[in-house]
């Protein structure tokens, strides 16, 4: 079995180790946005002797060490781990996020985990889970990840762990409720003036033994007596579905033959330890937070002793899919700490003293310092997306450390399983593989969710403007669900986020870790121009002002062709009145005024232009001189043309709960949508497929998510271009200026 998991000196309880894959436990905290997470995150640290007293380590910092701002909103923005030590394990707590803006931080802590453990409120989440919630319970349901339940917040009034274990039954046990059954009942203090009964305990369904917290620490009390009532009830549904779920045949027949109450405690809870790690049982359990003074929070025993004896080890995942950087198919190793190295970075950030940390899941063979290991991978592309090519390179392998709130303790090792931060590891990125030198192999990288609210930034000064691009790849390279863009078009800087909130924490990471003050502007849509109909020019260069002149003449006819033709050039000169040499001049010129826009300074497209005679000179004619006469010549026929303005189309497909699907096509066609069609989809949705000018969805992630209560969802490819309405272009031309050709 290896060593067991110890603790490191130092911290209030220490900083513990492992010494072997058996010993670990990697635990993903997910839930929506104030449901607890952190706050049992710290109860559970504080049960376990991590920190000595709640919410704090020996330097006073929080246990989920965020951002200064966010710590001030009390907003959890980041992946945090805190390592703990119980039973001889080392438990790694992944603490996630609630909002949606930031599930990239959410995929990271799941790809780094080997089972979840769902938190909801059972005041804030009365009538419903949020439906971030049910979507990650869904992608857990996918990869057969172990899960578990707490409800949080019944030391609130109006709060019922029963009314919300039917809810969380309805919510996630889908066909089969009897799969989603709590271990425990909660025992209840007398009433206040308010009405509401404390939560001082917790009754065992298995063992019926009371377990008691109003002294402050945990006390066992003798089993309830037996006697026919709502707890003996709730205790016969757990064992059916207890044996149920375990597929235990024979233990079933048993049961049903009336010999339920023979059967042994210890056989009962073996199966139910089963039936969770295979994950077709799925516990709920309830929690409180310590009170002031007390050293223990209601429930966090039983949920450490879940997690310790319930949950998986990573020897039993299944390991991910590797190949070589090429993209050859590769036997996955083992988890074994002797195997060949195989690791993956689930998590960038950078520090301002000890610069880049990446976070490190080894899942095959050991990590130590100084080891040279192969770095390679094409970082993380958001769904739908072509990878980037794949980079490699050879890197050392600096100092390893177990984060614990903002301090690094060194460690010496990391064995398999286990997670680790490594300082300076090269320009490692979130998805890059780690592997043996000589021996290099890929991690098939998950995916992530592809932003789409722009927001176009600007260095507020020149001071700014030389340290924004060097931010903004610390940036992009620590975010994988952040997406840079330079728009040569209209020659912004656009970051792509997943919403408001997101946006507001890369604006003030740029502001308050590097140091870069920065600008929002609007976000300004790339149009087209193109000719309503046939026109002719002629570009006349005529110069003479001493020594060398310039003489170029040349007349052209424009006509408009089918979207998505480009610019065609072509040539009619006849009896050489331009000379051969000096007609790809002309070309040049109209393709590089034609570039630069005639009514409203954006590109023209889809026309032809005929050059059809002109005029040279034998000494003074250039290349320049026709180069300058092909553009006058272009501005000259969108002069006495009308000049079309083109918006870009978006293929929009919006994936909605059947409730929502009237306000969302509604909502289109007010944006100038055309539905194309709906199909059905299993879990009750429907995808609407439809076409929408892009100048009307700049902000539809924000919209969709009010207008269907943050359960939509929807992805978006360009079409093409299409004649924008006449009222809509003359406003366009409005805020772009005089409007004159070439402006």
């Amino acid at each position: 079995m290896g060593e067991k998991a110890h603790a490191h000196p130092g911290a209030a309880g220490g900083v513990p180790t492992a010494g072997h894959p058996s010993d670990v436990r990697n635990v993903v905290l997910v839930g929506h946005s104030g449901s607890g997470k952190t706050t049992l995150v710290e109860a559970l640290a504080l049960t376990a002797g991590a920190v000595n007293r709640a919410g704090r380590v020996e330097d006073g910092a929080t246990v989920s060490d965020h951002d200064e701002i966010e710590r001030r909103r009390r907003r959890s923005v980041q992946l945090s781990l805190v390592p703990v030590a119980w039973d001889g394990r080392k438990v790694n707590l992944l603490d996630t996020p609630g909002y949606a803006d930031f599930v990239g931080e959410l995929r990271a802590g799941l790809r780094a985990a080997d089972a979840a453990l769902f938190v909801v409120s059972a005041a804030q989440e009365a009538a419903s889970v949020a439906a971030t919630t049910r979507a990650v319970w869904e992608e857990c349901a996918l990869v057969g990840m172990p899960r578990a339940i707490v409800v949080t917040h019944l030391d609130t009034a109006r709060t019922s762990f029963e009314e919300m274990t039917r809810i969380c039954a309805e919510t996630f046990g889908g066909d089969d409720p009897d799969a989603v059954l709590p271990l425990y009942l909660p025992v209840l203090g007398p009433e206040g003036p308010d009405g509401h009964a404390p939560l001082t305990g917790l009754t065992g369904l298995l063992t019926r033994r009371i377990l008691d917290y109003s002294s402050g620490e945990r006390a066992e009390l003798p089993p309830a007596p037996e006697e026919e009532g709502p707890l003996d009830e709730a205790r016969n549904r757990l064992i059916e579905g207890i044996i149920a779920e375990s597929e235990n045949e024979s233990l079933m027949d048993r049961y049903l033959d009336g010999g339920g109450k023979d059967i042994d405690i210890a056989t009962l809870i073996g199966d139910l330890e089963r039936a969770v790690a295979r994950g077709t049982f799925f516990p709920v359990l309830a929690a409180a937070p310590a009170a002031e003074g007390a050293r223990q929070g209601i429930g966090t025993v039983e949920l450490l002793e879940l997690i310790t004896r319930g949950f998986p080890t990573p020897l039993e995942r299944t390991p991910p899919t590797v190949t070589t950087p090429s993209g050859s198919p590769r036997p996955s190793p083992a988890c074994d700490p002797e195997g060949p190295l195989l690791a993956e970075v689930v998590k960038t950030s950078s520090d301002p003293y000890a610069g880049r940390i990446s976070l490190v899941r080894v899942f095959s063979g050991t990590l130590r310092p100084d080891d040279t290991v192969h770095l390679c991978g094409h970082g993380l592309d958001a769904a739908g997306h072509e990878p980037r090519p794949c980079h490699e390179a050879e890197v050392r392998v600096t100092a390893l450390s177990t984060p614990f709130g903002r301090q690094q303790h060194p460690a010496d090792r990391c064995v398999a399983g286990d997670l680790i931060c490594v300082g300076r590891l090269g320009e490692a990125e979130t998805g890059d593989t780690l592997s043996a030198s000589g021996d290099p192999v890929l991690i098939e990288p998950w995916s992530t969710p592809d932003p789409l609210l722009p927001t176009a930034v600007r260095a507020h000064g020149k001071a700014d403007e030389d340290k924004l691009s060097h931010a903004l790849a610390r940036l992009v390279a620590e975010d994988p669900t952040l997406r840079l863009e330079q728009n040569a078009d209209t020659h912004q800087v656009v970051l792509w986020c997943l919403g408001e909130a997101h946006q507001e924490v890369t604006l003030e990471r740029l502001r308050g870790r590097y140091g870069v003050q920065v600008d929002a502007e609007p976000h300004r849509v790339a149009l087209r121009e193109t000719f309503a109909g046939r026109s002719a020019g002629r570009g006349r260069h005529v110069k003479q002002s001493g020594g060398h002149g310039q003489f170029a003449i040349c007349e052209i006819e424009v006509e408009p062709l089918p979207a998505g033709s480009g610019i065609e050039f072509v040539d009619k000169v006849v009896g050489g009145s331009v000379p051969r040499q000096f007609i790809p001049s002309v070309e040049k010129g109209v393709r590089a005024q034609a570039a630069r826009g005639l009514a409203a300074g954006h590109p023209l497209v889809d026309v032809r232009v005929t050059l059809l005679d002109g005029k040279a000179h034998s000494v003074d004619s250039s290349d320049a001189a026709f180069q300058t006469a092909g553009a006058l010549a272009l501005r000259e026929a969108a002069a006495d043309a009308r000049i079309q303005l083109l918006e870009p189309v978006c293929e929009v497909a919006v994936l909605v709960p059947n409730d929502y699907v009237g306000p969302v096509m509604s909502d289109l066609s007010g944006r100038r949508g055309r539905v194309v069609g709906t199909e059905q989809t299993p879990g009750g949705r429907t995808l609407v497929r439809a076409e929408v000018p892009e100048t009307e969805i700049g902000r539809y992630a924000l919209d969709l998510r009010s207008l269907t209560h943050g359960t939509g969802r929807f992805d978006r490819t360009h079409a093409r271009f299409e004649a924008m309405p006449q009222q809509l272009a003359e406003k366009v031309r409005a805020e772009r200026g005089d409007g004159s050709p070439g402006a």
